[in-house]
């Protein structure tokens, strides 16, 4: 990495930390009570709790988080190949898509327990129905935002569809599919934690309702925090590829 990326990583890093100091500090200095909002220390005590069994919650709304994303990535992916190849399939499915995506996913939730029952695999499918549609739209428009005497050339040069697709459409479209996938990561993590609010008998979400009927802040806001470091570990996953992915084609450009 070069100086300017440490140099990034340092700035967050302390703006992190100085984050945490100032929470601290503000509810000592503000004897805020405990079980309004506790110190950082207090809520990472919880984590030595042996009953709370962190790493199975953890676990649960990992899976349903990765799990939906994953899938939200490859079928929106894969569906705006398909509508850019096909004018036809575009303008039969994409209106229909639009419409489907204005329902509220939480409305439809109590649905998917009845045609996916009880458990994890409802999770992950309104994680994925959230994440879907800005993946599918911003990978499409990078698709098509590509310039038309490039595609005839390789069209002249009898190049194939897979060909177009491959060497020109897809490496064009990646700053577009990646904008998608950034946005996606935050829809994930939201999906995910609603699915637990209203269905689940395990996760960070669940966890949290649970410990809320007991008045535990210190372990709700563990669970809060351990929820923010799944989301922070998707994004950095995702940056991490756009670097890989992106900065590399630019380069070789």
């Amino acid at each position: 990495m070069t100086a300017a990326t440490w140099r990034k990583i340092a700035i967050a890093t302390a703006v992190h930390i100085a984050f945490v100091a100032f929470w601290w500090l503000a509810v000592i200095l503000g004897d805020v009570p405990e079980y309004i909002l506790p110190t950082p220390w207090l809520a990472l005590k919880t984590l030595g709790e042996p009953n709370f069994n962190w790493v199975f919650h953890f676990t649960a709304t990992a899976q349903e988080i990765f799990g939906g994303y994953i899938l939200a990535v490859v079928v929106g992916v894969a569906f705006a190949m398909f509508f850019t190849w096909s004018a036809r399939l575009d303008a039969a499915l994409m209106p229909l898509l639009v419409t489907l995506n204005m329902i509220p996913k939480v409305a439809m939730a109590p649905l998917f327990i009845v045609w996916l029952r009880f458990g994890i695999q409802t999770n992950i499918v309104i994680t994925f129905t959230i994440c879907f549609f800005p993946i599918l739209l911003n990978t499409a428009r990078g698709l098509r935002e590509v310039e038309p005497d490039l595609l005839d050339l390789v069209r002249a040069l009898n190049g194939s569809r897979w060909q177009i697709f491959s060497k020109i459409q897809l490496p064009g479209a990646l700053p577009y599919v990646f904008s998608g996938m950034k946005v996606a990561t935050v829809l994930a993590v939201a999906g995910a934690i609603v699915g637990e609010f209203i269905q689940s008998d395990r996760g960070l979400g669940w966890f949290m309702l649970v410990t809320q009927e007991a008045l535990n802040t210190d372990a709700m806001v563990m669970a809060l925090m351990l929820v923010t470091l799944i989301g922070v570990v998707l994004y950095g996953s995702v940056i991490l590829l756009e670097r890989i992915f992106v900065v590399q084609d630019a380069r070789v450009e």
